[in-house]
Parts: C-alpha cells; sequence; structure tokens
C-alpha cells in the first residue's frame, strides 16, 4: 500500500522541478498541455497493466506529468490576476482542488463496487477498479486539449522574454472577452519588456559533447542556486522548511486515514495493534467495502469551508497569517487524533484536520507565486512542490513502517511537523495585494 501511493508521488518528485524549469524556459501553456497529456495517457495505460512493477511503472511516469501541472497552473494563472484579487483568484483556482478529491470519491464509491464494470478483455480480467483508473485519466487529456487549442500564454511571461507584439495581441484577446458587448475600443498600449530574448538551452554550447553535457546540468540547477542565493536566500529555506512539514503530515496522514479508521471501528483506537496476513496470502477484493468511500467523500467535502474562508479573506489579511495559524490549529487536530476512540470522533477530527489545512495549501499557493519573480516562479514552485513529494514519500513510507508496531510515532511526529511549519512560517515577508516582478 505504502509503495503503491509512493510510486505517483516519486513521479511529482521528477516532474515538479523539471517542468517547472521548462515553463520559465519555453512557456507556461505548452508545458501545461504535454504535462497533462503525459499524466492522462500513462495514467489511462496504466488500467492495462497486467502486472503490478508495470502498474507501479505507469503511476511513476503519470506522476512525472502531475508533477508539471501543479506548480505550473498557479504561476499561469496568477500572471492573469489583477494586484487586488489575485489572493481570492488563486484561492479559487485551488477550490478545484477539492473538487477533484470530491469527484474521485464519489467515483470511486460508485465504480469499484460495482460488479456489472467487471470484464475480460482477451486475457486481462479488467476488474472495476482498472474501469476507476481510465475515468480518473480523462481530465487531464480534456484539459491538456482545451490549453492547446484555446488558452493563450502568459503575458507576463512573454514580456519577460522581450515578445511585446505577442504580449499585446494576449491583452487584446482578454480585452474583448472582458468588454464584450461593451463596445469598447483597444487603447494603444506599450508594455516595459525585457529588451534581451530568452536564450535556447543551446546557446553558448558550441563545444565537445561532455561540456555541453555538463553546461546543461548548470542550466537545469541554475535557478536552484539563484532561489539560495541573495535576498530569495531566508524565504526559500523558510519555504523548504514548510512544504516539507506541511507535505510529510498532510499526505502521510491523508493516505492511512482509510486503515486508522478501520482500527478505531475494531479496536478502539487507531494505533491497535493487528494481526497481519502473510504477504502471500492472496485476499480477495469483493465484495469491497463501500464505507472507505463514504468517510473519503465526507473529508473531501470537508474541504469546502475552508476554501470558502480564504477565497474570503485571502486579500484582507494574507497569505502568512492564515498559513502560520492553520498549520498550529492542524497539529492540534492530529494530537488529538491519537486520543480518540471511536469512528465518529475520528471522523470528526479528520474532517476539521483537512477542512484547516486547505487553508495552509491555499495560502501557500498564493504565497509562493508572489515570493518569486516570473523569471524564476514556475522553477520555484516545482522545486518546492518537489521537496514536497520527497516529504510525502517519507511520510507513506514511514507510516507503512510504524503503523502496527509503533503508531503513535508517525501520529504524533506529524502534530509536530506541523506546529514546526507554523511558528517558522512567521518570518516570511507580508506579500498581501503586492505587484508581480
Amino acid at each position: 500500500m505504502g509503495l503503491l501511493t509512493a510510486s505517483v508521488f516519486l513521479g511529482m518528485m521528477v516532474g515538479g522541478y523539471v517542468w517547472g524549469y521548462l515553463a520559465d524556459q519555453r512557456g507556461r501553456c505548452s508545458v501545461l498541455a504535454i504535462s497533462l497529456t503525459i499524466n492522462g495517457l500513462f495514467g489511462g495505460l496504466a488500467s492495462m497493466a497486467p502486472w503490478f512493477w508495470l502498474f507501479l511503472l505507469m503511476r511513476i511516469i503519470s506522476g512525472v506529468g502531475v508533477g508539471g501541472s501543479l506548480p505550473v497552473i498557479f504561476s499561469y494563472f496568477s500572471e492573469f490576476m489583477p494586484r487586488l484579487r489575485r489572493g481570492a483568484m488563486i484561492s479559487c483556482l485551488a477550490t478545484f482542488w477539492m473538487a477533484g478529491n470530491i469527484m474521485a470519491a464519489g467515483m470511486a464509491w460508485l465504480v469499484i463496487p460495482s460488479t456489472s464494470a467487471h470484464f475480460s478483455l482477451g486475457s486481462l480480467d479488467f476488474q472495476s477498479w482498472r474501469v476507476f483508473v481510465i475515468l480518473c485519466s480523462i481530465p487531464s487529456l480534456t484539459s491538456a486539449l482545451l490549453f492547446k487549442l484555446l488558452m493563450p500564454e502568459s503575458p507576463k511571461f512573454l514580456m519577460e522574454i522581450g515578445k511585446e507584439k505577442e504580449a499585446i495581441h494576449v491583452f487584446h484577446v482578454m480585452f474583448k472577452i472582458n468588454t464584450m458587448g461593451q463596445n469598447k475600443t483597444f487603447p494603444e498600449i506599450g508594455l516595459c519588456t525585457n529588451s534581451k530574448q530568452q536564450g535556447s538551452l543551446k546557446d553558448g554550447m558550441q563545444c565537445s559533447r561532455c561540456q555541453q553535457i555538463i553546461s546543461i546540468f548548470y542550466l537545469g540547477f541554475l535557478p536552484i542556486i539563484k532561489l539560495f542565493n541573495g535576498p530569495l536566500k531566508s524565504r526559500s529555506i523558510v519555504l523548504l522548511i514548510i512544504f516539507y512539514c506541511i507535505s510529510f503530515g498532510y499526505y502521510g496522514l491523508w493516505m492511512w486515514f482509510p486503515e486508522l479508521f478501520d482500527r478505531i471501528e475494531n479496536d478502539g483506537s487507531p494505533c491497535a495493534n493487528v494481526s497481519l496476513p502473510s504477504p502471500l496470502h492472496n485476499q480477495s477484493c469483493y465484495p469491497v467495502k463501500t464505507a472507505v468511500y463514504i468517510e473519503g467523500f465526507i473529508i473531501a467535502l470537508s474541504n469546502l469551508p475552508g476554501n470558502i474562508f480564504t477565497i474570503l479573506v485571502m486579500d484582507h489579511t494574507g497569505g502568512k497569517l492564515l498559513l502560520s495559524c492553520s498549520l498550529v490549529v492542524s497539529s492540534l487536530s492530529v494530537f488529538f487524533i491519537y486520543l480518540v476512540q471511536t469512528k465518529n470522533q475520528s471522523l470528526v477530527l479528520s474532517c476539521i484536520f483537512s477542512g484547516v489545512s486547505v487553508i495552509s495549501w491555499n495560502a501557500l499557493d498564493v504565497m509562493g507565486t508572489e515570493l518569486y519573480p516570473t523569471h524564476l516562479r514556475s522553477s520555484a514552485l516545482g522545486f518546492f512542490t518537489g521537496v514536497g513529494r520527497v516529504a510525502a514519500i517519507t511520510g507513506n513510507l514511514v507510516f507503512g513502517k510504524l503503523v502496527d508496531t509503533s503508531c503513535a510515532v508517525p501520529i504524533l511526529l506529524v502534530s509536530v511537523l506541523l506546529l514546526t511549519g507554523g511558528l517558522v512560517s512567521v518570518v516570511l515577508p507580508q506579500t498581501r495585494q503586492t505587484a508581480l516582478t
């Protein structure tokens, strides 16, 4: 179970920075389309894998695509938003994370227990969970198509690389949509653009093959070097700590909620000792217990109050205060999960943890886009989400190793890490309604 959940995070860890870097070099829109295509294509292919190792491999490659879409979409979206409403609008965008969780949990609830979705495809026993995997890949493929056909490049990025005409064209399209039916004329404007065109990765590489490889690696890691030098150094170190703490806690605990619920229901404690079947024991997956999907659906729905709250107050308070307070409250809710004795108590605290944690994620999404300049924005978000995936993998493996022997350790560790993240976040600069650089 831990290996399966960690496989996607492994791909996201690699994809996050690679796609983020390419988005700063080649543009946001095309990178989004490619990363979403990889996610959807290999996610769909995973449904037909006849062996577990191949299923894991397909999920890793699919995760590479997911890793690209997450950091780049926030850079892309923020660069279209007006300064005074940017926090609320990014929070609105993050709300679709909740919508996706609700849709996935609801679809799993409907599809996986269904015996009618079980059929044979040649020699492959195409069970209902494979149908669910295919359905989960469709949104990525349709989104990739929409980005490729309909969405323009970020005008902020075009200005950064000195493409004034292309940027003005995008502004013209935006103007037509925003003033539709008002008979307004697009004004004559001049843009303050970077005078230098964005360099190609091959620029200045007319040298030996070995030197070319070294130059490519140097260019690839140059954004990370810039993040931890000069005025960006202190905020990058703080964000590194916060992303690790919240990702270890959130993903480590989220993936193991069903197991903890089951133990509370059977033994009255999330840390009850259980005797596991032999790893070679072939357990039947049918009939499927639907309670896990009902609980997952309720927990996903519990994000709604947190999302609404951030949309309403983000532009008034800024992300810093919300980030710090929500991490501290999340820490307390996890601590009390360790003490619960009934399944209903655990479900309530899990909903509180999920609803408050989403405030932290929304605040991070807003602050992450505002703390870095355009030429580093996607690279920075990609790097920090990659760090988060390392933490998610670690959290899953720690829970998997200790849930049967020292269950209290990972739960209390999550509580401590979330508290640490909340305390260090107070040293971040306030970015409320600042202009993007």
